[in-house]
């Protein structure tokens, strides 16, 4: 039996058909000789695993090799029996591995546990022969087992096959670069862009940015198509250059009238159309695609018949409504444009200066060059020197040379005309640009000018003109705008809202009075506020004064000061901050000021009047009750409990009823007045002095009757009352 199973007394004792393949030894006689090694038939599967060894067994080996009367078998029986005490608990813990997962280690001791099951059986089996060999031991002799035969020795165990190269190259990392090697961003953006199905043509910057490769395309028509038809500028050396431009412009072209015009959503009885077909029905009917269509009219097919003549690409400038769609498209992006409208009409009158340019030099090639003192005389860079004749032409400066032709005078009349025209046009489209620039400055100087000569007039003191003209200059400055609701006006209703909440509701947001109130009512106040700016030392609010708005800080502090001096500063309030909500709810049934509210440098507050808060509660009541209830709050912790004043004069202290009651019941049993009425009478007497001091006398008491007189209890008071002398 191998080491594996059982230690090395057991070993020797395998059965003829051990399957453990590990042993290695022949089972023994009845004398215990040794045998030849058997060849195991199976590799062992744990050659380096641990021995399976009972605690008490080198115990039981040392009585074996004591007690020799005892028999070979008896002895392993014994053995068995006391290593292995249950086998119930081998079966149930076979089927428990049974139930584990399949993993390498439950593996490992589901294998152990079969060849142990199979041991158990052996030992059975041995049993049952020792049994009969007590019985009858001479046929137990014969029918001892024979050794097993021999078996072909064990191969060593195969080398683990090699994974193949494909294996190895995808099992090991790739390798990684030590730099790796990044496309810019914008590369990466084009890459990864997904052309849309539809185009806003007033919002979407890509369809700006086309426009502007398709302006590109139409200015160098433009303008090279007058200069390579007048000036000797194509040559054969250079003409692939300009040709490959040229189709380069056509390609552009074309790809604006197939890919992104017939793309333009539109509006059709106030809803957007984004359906492909209903785009491109759309675009067709339209005037654009027309003069599109014949701006790619084919005439260079005549250059096989006339050579290259740039005047068969003058279709191509019928492309301009593509140059006036994006001037339009980029003005609404840039928030200077008055900037570019001054750059556009500029660029209008120096191409008014090209045209003429081309046309002199051309009249002049009719003429001649340097056949008359007018035409030009081919000296020095042609086009420089014609473009100088023709600005001294069009803005008529003087000091060029008579025409002496027919041809010559006509063209300079016409000149003139063109020029006098052309130029006043600029200028007066100059005046317009740089007045619709500056008109907010101007509308600022003229209010400021009318406020000073107002000032001047009624001779307000210089103290009060400079802080006007200070609040002027500020409000200017800081805002760009003197009212921002003149701006705001001309705006529907929805778009105000929108407006005021992207400027003003991160700041009213965080006013504590007004969280937890409802969001739409937030909403209704933001299109009521009014911005303002005060000076520095400007009052606020003073104390007293009747409330009829509320201020919230948008930029800058203000301080809230008293004292006996008025300048006492209690608390700095900073941007956020709401004052002058109490007056404005009128909580307990005031609504004046209660302190004195000063600008410490320049503030700019959001005002919301008392109106108008009112007539957006009304909508709100909730918020209302949510306003008021925090309001009542905030005054009555700004309230201190007032002491009572002191009492000169102590109260008198009451007499209990319980004293009264007893008097009276005194009085009705003995009909007598006793000790206590006697104090009685004098409690009574001694309030009656104290709340009358000053009263007038009594009159003199009636006399008695005579029935009266013989009474006990008269008789008997007057015995107690004391007598006057006369």
């Amino acid at each position: 039996m191998c080491s594996c199973c059982f230690p090395s007394e057991l070993q020797a004792q395998c059965a003829p058909s051990c399957q453990c393949g590990g042993c290695g030894f022949r089972r023994r006689g009845r004398r215990g000789q040794r045998g030849a090694p058997l060849p195991s038939h199976s590799p062992n599967p744990y050659p380096t695993g641990p021995q399976l060894q009972d605690p008490d067994l080198s115990k039981t080996s040392r009585q074996r090799k004591k007690l020799y009367s005892q028999s070979e078998d008896e002895e392993e029986m014994e053995i068995a029996v006391r290593a292995w005490p249950s086998q119930s608990s081998i079966l149930s813990g076979d089927d428990g591995l049974k139930e584990r997962p399949a993993s390498s280690a439950s593996q490992a001791s589901y294998m152990v546990n079969e060849r142990l099951q199979e041991l158990v059986k052996m030992f059975k089996e041995r049993t049952e022969r020792a049994k009969e060999k007590l019985i009858d031991p001479d046929h137990s002799d014969d029918d001892s087992p024979t050794a097993s035969p021999a078996r072909a020795p064990t191969p060593p165990p195969a080398p683990p096959e090699e994974p193949k190269e494909e294996e190895i190259e995808e099992q090991q990392p790739k390798p990684r670069l030590c730099c790796k090697v990044m496309p810019p961003r914008w590369i990466r953006a084009l890459l990864h862009y997904r052309f849309p199905a539809s185009i806003d043509p007033f919002t979407n910057l890509v369809y700006v940015l086309w426009l502007f490769f398709v302006t590109l395309a139409w200015n160098w028509n433009m303008w090279l198509i007058p200069v390579r038809w007048a000036f000797p500028y194509q040559t054969p050396s250079n003409i692939y250059l300009f040709l490959l431009t040229d189709y380069l412009c056509d390609l552009i072209y074309i790809l604006d009238i197939l890919v992104f015009q017939p793309r333009l959503q539109f509006v059709r009885s106030g809803d957007i159309v984004f359906d492909k077909k209903d785009m491109r029905v759309n675009y067709m009917k339209t005037f654009r695609f027309k003069m599109d269509v014949i701006s790619l009219v084919p005439l260079e097919l005549f250059y096989f018949k006339t050579g290259i003549n740039p005047l068969l690409r003058f279709p191509r400038l019928l492309k301009i409504m593509s140059f006036f769609e994006f001037n339009d498209r980029l003005e609404g992006i840039l928030t200077k444009a008055y900037v570019y409208r001054v750059i556009r009409t500029t660029t209008y009158l120096l191409y008014c200066l090209h045209c003429n340019a081309c046309l002199y030099y051309w009249g002049s090639a009719y003429e001649g060059l340097g056949s008359t003192q007018w035409v030009y005389d081919g000296q020095g860079n042609s086009y420089i020197r014609c473009y100088y004749f023709a600005v001294k032409t069009l803005i008529t400066i003087g000091g060029l040379p008579d025409p002496t032709t027919l041809f010559e005078i006509i063209f300079q009349l016409i000149n003139y005309f063109v020029g006098v025209f052309a130029f006043s046009i600029m200028i007066g489209q100059m005046r317009d640009v740089v007045g619709a620039a500056t008109a907010g400055q101007t509308y600022y100087r003229a209010c400021m000018d009318n406020t000073v000569k107002y000032m001047a007039s009624y001779r307000i003191p210089k103290d009060v003109q400079n802080r006007v003209k200070t609040w002027y200059n500020y409000t200017w400055q800081s805002q760009g705008m003197l009212d921002e609701q003149e701006l705001l006006v001309q705006l529907p209703d929805k778009m105000r809202l929108d407006i005021a909440v992207d400027v003003n509701y991160d700041i009213v947001s965080k006013v504590s009075l007004f969280q937890g109130c409802d969001r739409q009512m937030i909403f209704d106040m933001l299109k009521r506020l009014r911005s303002v700016v005060y000076l520095p030392g400007d009052y606020v609010c003073k104390k007293g004064e009747v409330g009829r708005e509320m201020y919230i800080i948008k930029a800058g502090e203000v301080q809230v000061v008293g004292g006996p001096d008025g300048k006492t500063v209690f608390v700095t309030l900073r941007a956020g901050s709401v004052f002058g909500e109490i007056s404005l709810l009128a909580v307990g049934g005031g609504n004046r000021r209660t302190a004195n509210v000063v600008a410490h440098g320049f503030a700019n507050l959001f005002i919301l009047d008392k109106k108008d808060l009112n007539e957006i509660l009304v909508h709100y009541p909730e918020s209302q009750k949510l306003l008021r209830k925090k309001a009542r709050k905030m005054l009555t912790k700004d309230k201190k409990p007032q002491k009572e004043p002191a009492q000169v004069i102590p109260p008198r202290t009451v007499t209990p009823k319980l004293f009264k009651a007893a008097l009276d019941v005194a009085h009705q049993k003995t009909g007598l007045k006793g000790t206590l009425s006697k104090i009685k009478e004098k409690i009574n007497k001694s309030s009656v002095s104290l709340q009358f001091p000053h009263s007038p006398p009594c009159p003199p008491p009636c006399l008695p009757c005579p029935q009266s007189l013989q009474s006990p209890v008269w008789t008997q008071s007057a015995r107690l009352t004391p007598r006057h002398q006369p």
